[in-house]
């Protein structure tokens, strides 16, 4: 990890927005602290000025009255499309264009900003690995050609290509599957374990928010800034019924988004083989240890089926014998990822690291284990530790 964030401060000074022909604020003085290389996340009901908020950021909404600062800098001092090209912006549905490539829309601020041809292609092929699209095989597919988690991570490289201080996400995740959105928050809190970008995340979801966050502002009408504070303290303590209400019932539980799968015991024991292994030679190990199941591999050490000990006499190969890897989770999943996942796939999901590769597999009586262990107040939530 760097030394220092990569990400900037960014204040927020007594700002408000004002429609023409309306008595109310759309948002009345506004004033926070974002912390450089943290997660903050927006969240508040429908209609309460915080996408309204965010966009005053990068001046796509200009505000009335206050003052925002990035860095120290005034935004107001900058061109307001020199502005946006140097601070990401990624959005639900992605935003891509549709007549553009992947690589094209990943590279679009880059060649806004006069980049030589080699280093724009060399700044995707990085991207994309890091976001987990291989280029070989994405780079030229075009956005109709992929799938929703898939545009998504094209959107989330295309605001990560000019590499800016500060990432703002409009509810970047909200229009796909919950299993795919798990997967998506989880490559993003990996891509910042790294990055260390400033982000502004506008949600309604508070699960996602305390998933996601390093702050959180709970935001009611107009923007007004109800509870800003760790997950962890708000959790604990709701400032007011507003802020409780969005907690809801079943808080302990929701401590399980508090602690990540790397947090606790997982197991590695699962006999695992290469995709190209044998079926004879993988049924004679497991016969030889006398397992039921393995788990097979690609040649990245990703994991993809599950392969049951009698179905392997009458295969020529493990490439479709078994059943596909259903629900995994990663090293960053929280423990309600987890537990979704286990009663999903029937008792254990496997645990993928930083780069999809296996590294275990994770049961129910480990969650369950950590469940009561929270109920009684035994477990530190930065840690895991009981």
């Amino acid at each position: 990890m760097a030394d220092k964030p990569s990400g900037v401060e960014i204040q927020l000074e007594n700002v408000t927005k004002r429609y023409p022909g309306s008595s109310e604020p759309a948002v009345a003085d506004v004033s926070m602290t974002i912390p450089a290389g943290k997660i903050v996340i927006l969240v508040g009901p429908s209609g309460c000025g915080k996408t309204t908020t965010m966009r005053m950021i990068n001046r796509l909404i200009e505000p009335s009255s206050g003052r925002i600062t990035i860095g120290g800098e005034d935004v107001q001092a900058f061109n307001a499309d020199e502005l946006r090209r140097n601070i990401g912006y990624a959005i639900q549905q992605a935003g891509l264009f549709p007549h553009f490539t992947v690589e094209q829309n990943i590279g679009v601020v880059p060649g806004l900003l006069k980049w030589s041809r080699k280093r724009i292609r060399e700044r995707v092929e990085e991207l994309m690995d890091l976001v987990g699209l291989d280029p070989a095989e994405f780079r030229d597919r075009y956005p109709r050609q992929l799938s929703g988690g898939q545009q998504q991570r094209v959107g989330v490289a295309r605001a990560l290509a000019a590499d800016p201080p500060v990432l703002l996400m409009d509810e970047p995740f909200g229009a796909v599957d919950p299993i795919t959105r798990g997967h998506l928050q989880d490559e993003l809190l990996r891509l910042q374990e790294s990055l260390r970008k400033t982000i502004v995340f506008v949600t309604h979801d508070f699960d996602e928010a305390v998933k996601l966050g390093d702050r959180i502002a709970v935001l009611g009408d107009k923007s007004s800034i109800q509870q800003y504070d760790t997950p962890e303290a708000i959790l604990a303590h709701p400032a007011n019924d507003m802020v409780a209400g969005f907690v809801g019932a079943g808080a302990s539980l929701k401590q399980l988004t508090l602690l990540r799968v790397r947090d606790v015991s997982y197991s590695d024991t699962t006999l695992t083989a290469t995709i190209g292994t044998s079926p004879a030679e993988l049924h004679k190990r497991l016969t030889e240890q006398g397992r039921t199941y393995a788990l097979v591999l690609d040649d990245r050490r990703r994991p993809k089926r599950w392969v049951h000990v009698r179905d392997l006499p009458a295969a020529s190969s493990l490439t479709t014998v078994g059943r596909p890897v259903g629900d995994s989770v990663s090293t960053q999943s929280t423990l309600q990822d987890a537990l979704e996942a286990i009663l999903a796939e029937g008792g254990n999901a496997v645990v993928t690291g930083s780069r999809g590769e296996y590294v275990g597999t994770v049961d129910i009586t480990t969650v369950t284990d950590t469940i009561q262990q929270l109920r009684t107040g035994h477990v530190d939530s930065e840690s895991g530790q009981s």
